[in-house]
């Protein structure tokens, strides 16, 4: 009988450990919320304020959406901030009458599929080479980063409105009935499908599989590397989606851009319960990891708090994320 007891209270310990390793990342948002909310003033909790934070968490939001599947995977993705200016200045470069001069559907395709094609890059060399993917993408960040402003010339390049301006724009009036921009909806609608991609398709599991054990996958009969390219490739492309919405706030294509956005998107992924062990990560995580910034970043502006108090909050944020990641893999070890 005490045996009994003893795997009992194991079992219910492991799942508290389990149900407080899911809501942890939300517990850990409406905590940062609630205490900016006491100490800022009264239009840190108005609807305006709150529609611009989910305007500011959609770039970081889709990124880490690719990012989320690569670090699941057991890789990370040094290059998606350069891709984000790759991204703006493909859009500027092919919609002004220097470039293509295509409409704006074309455009944003074009900026996408070359940033997929940078991503599939990573995931070729990373498997061809064997090279650790942290030297990979920090390599491509420096090219992807080189051809942005090849292409720009070292200048911002000027566009024409489109609706491509409109993305992440404060809505109109007429328009209020959308609550939020369209940019932030199409956020919504693309974590559902990544979620739906980790939890039901053979590409999903293969990258969990791989993350946890990369070997133990490869003996049970799962292409690794075809996998990996995927995701490096998918993870290129919303960075490449990610560098439209950036491209909207802006309305340029500046290749100066993002310069260390992808710490932002990385640390959004781990904020949000994502191991960079790999096998662990989830969208919700995620995306609740970029809301904690963008609350993070609205809060100590209200305060009128510098910049560096800004960047000491989050950095010990990022550091409290890594060090419960590692304390909870040493319990289950």
């Amino acid at each position: 009988m005490k045996a009994t007891g003893g795997s009992r209270a194991s079992v219910a310990s492991g799942d508290w450990a389990r149900w407080l390793n899911r809501l942890g990342p939300l517990l850990a948002l409406l905590g940062v919320f609630a205490l900016f909310a006491a100490l800022c003033p009264p239009s840190f909790r108005s609807v305006w304020n709150l529609e611009t934070i989910a305007r500011q968490t959609t770039i970081v939001g889709i990124a880490a959406l690719g990012m989320t599947l690569v670090i699941v995977s057991g890789g990370i993705d040094l290059s998606v901030g350069s891709l984000v200016a790759l991204s703006t200045v493909v859009i500027a470069w092919s919609l002004g009458k220097s470039g293509l001069a295509l409409d704006p559907w074309a455009a944003a395709g074009l900026a996408i599929a070359a940033c997929a094609l940078c991503g599939m890059g990573n995931g070729l060399l990373i498997t061809g080479l064997r090279v650790v993917p942290f030297i990979v993408t920090l390599g491509m960040m420096l090219v992807v980063r080189g051809a942005a402003k090849g292409l720009s010339h070292e200048q911002k390049i000027d566009a024409p409105d489109t609706w491509l301006n409109e993305l992440l724009a404060t809505l109109p009036d007429e328009r209020r009935w959308l609550l939020v921009p369209p940019g932030v909806w199409l956020l919504v609608i693309l974590s559902i499908l990544i979620a739906l991609v980790l939890r039901y398709t053979r590409l999903g599991r293969h990258a969990f599989a791989i993350g946890s054990n990369e070997q133990t996958a490869r003996l049970c009969g799962v292409a690794v590397d075809r996998v990996k390219v995927w995701v490096y490739t998918i993870g290129g492309a919303f960075g490449g989606l990610a560098g439209v919405m950036q491209f909207s706030r802006l309305t340029v294509g500046d290749p100066t851009v993002a310069v260390g956005l992808e710490l932002d998107v990385i640390a959004a992924v781990v904020i949000g319960g994502g191991s960079l062990a790999g096998g662990e990560g989830s969208v919700l995580g995620s995306l609740v990891g970029a809301l904690i910034m963008s609350v993070i970043r609205s809060g100590c502006s209200q305060r009128g708090w510098p910049n560096w108090v800004q960047e000491i909050i989050t950095g010990l944020v990022i550091i409290a994320a890594v060090a419960l990641d590692r304390l909870r893999h040493r319990r289950t070890a």
